[in-house]
């Protein structure tokens, strides 16, 4: 039967699909582009795009859009390159730390220091300069060299072969808190690193946390454990009292099953240069594993619509509130996996998050997704008000046309 251009629409690989996707890229790049500070960190964005200059500038909000507006002067975006230099004047100015080295988490609203040195806002800095480096923009190289000497010598625990979380704002006393999410985005940090310089190093290292991790994830169930003590023993009862919490809730989180698996699946054809070698069969076993899990557990799981944001230990929702980075990391993951496997399940999942994104999360009024929906997709602000940054939703209309799988997203732009 010949399907209606509303079904083609939602549809991976048609040109609908992907006229449609390259529009909503570009109306994120509109939104965005109102970011900057006068000192260059970002501020965080309300719902129509207006800076909210009462909080934070903070260092992971200012990589993302570093990131983010390096990838769009690669695609010959008018003025995004006055945008990325805004950033990393930012990341080179207010945000760091010129005394004890590395990043502050961010500057308050009064240009007061945000204490601590976090692993998750170092890997961010990373993935910024090397999105910098590609797209040429002026001081990207000192920011690499830099950002990588601080955590080589702070946050990477060779012995570990993973990272630790956060330090105290002098470096003198590092957190015993252990946890994946920070290990996660440093995973995405060192596959850009390799990709962007050719040092095979941090592809390796990636693959020291991706191993540790399907190791976790194996023993629990597919659901993995997101925090752990200081000896990398599972803490599962963590932050049981702040079970919404942004970066640390309780319980398994599906939208981190979905993204390591789609990270998993990168590193797979990136070390061993495609997926179809013997050697790659057993992660991307894990990768279908944990997205299968975590798609099963989360998504139209309550009745309604929408990936759940978190479950406990039997894959009962916890949180039931809807995350737009959920959405968007199903999206990547799911064109990811049907470029690689060819299962017709992927490409089903892709067209229903599609619609889904188009009918309930696409903020056709004011622009930019919404970012968190409460069990029946209402608009929803307790954990993440407004529409802070542009990196999720940017990247799900970008991944799943990177037919290089192996490729980190911005050096496939350049190859």
């Amino acid at each position: 039967m010949e399907k209606t251009v509303t079904e083609k629409k939602y549809q991976i690989d048609t040109a609908e699909n992907k006229a449609w996707m390259k529009e909503c890229r570009d109306s994120l790049f509109f939104f965005g582009k109102r970011f900057p500070s006068p000192e260059g960190g970002a501020y965080y964005l309300g719902d129509d795009g207006t800076p909210w200059k009462d909080r934070p500038r903070e260092t992971w909000i200012t990589c993302r859009m570093a990131h983010v507006y390096s990838m769009a002067s690669l695609l010959g975006i008018d003025g995004a390159e006055a945008l990325a230099d805004a950033a990393l004047r930012g990341l080179a100015g207010e945000l760091k730390d010129t005394e004890h080295g590395g990043w502050f988490a961010g500057r308050t609203a009064d240009g007061e220091i945000l204490p601590r040195k976090q692993c998750y806002a170092h890997a961010f800095v990373i993935l910024a300069a090397t999105s910098a480096l590609l797209a040429k923009r002026p001081g990207a190289r000192a920011l690499l060299t830099e950002a990588l000497e601080i955590f080589d010598r702070y946050f990477w625990e060779e012995a570990e072969g993973m990272t630790v979380d956060a330090w105290d704002t002098d470096f003198v006393t590092c957190d015993p808190y252990r946890g994946v999410n920070a290990n996660m985005h440093t995973v995405e940090a060192f596959l850009a690193v390799a990709d962007a310089t050719g040092d095979l190093t941090y592809r390796a290292r990636a693959g020291c946390i991706i191993a540790r991790v399907i190791d976790f994830a194996k023993e629990n169930g597919w659901r993995i454990p997101e925090h752990y003590r200081e000896d990398w023993r599972p803490d599962l009862d963590c932050h049981i009292d702040r079970p919404d919490d942004p970066f640390q809730p309780y319980g398994a989180t599906p939208g981190h099953g979905i993204e390591w698996a789609r990270l998993i699946t990168q590193w797979v054809a990136a070390a061993f240069e495609g997926t179809d070698a013997p050697e790659a069969k057993p992660f991307l076993d894990a990768a279908e594993e944990l997205y299968g899990r975590a798609i099963a557990d989360g998504w139209n799981a309550d009745g309604a619509r929408g990936i759940v944001y978190t479950t406990d230990w039997n894959g009962k929702p916890v949180v039931h509130d809807r995350m737009h980075w959920t959405l968007a990391e199903a999206l990547n993951t799911s064109a990811v996996l049907w470029r690689v496997t060819g299962k017709d399940r992927y490409a089903e999942d892709y067209a229903a998050f599609s619609r889904y994104l188009d009918e309930v999360v696409l903020d056709h009024v004011n622009g930019s997704w919404f970012h968190q929906l409460d069990e029946k997709n209402r608009l929803l602000g307790t954990v993440w008000p407004g529409k802070s940054d542009l990196y999720h939703a940017v990247q799900a209309t970008m991944i799943p046309y990177n037919e290089k799988v192996g490729k980190s997203i911005a050096a496939a732009l350049t190859t």
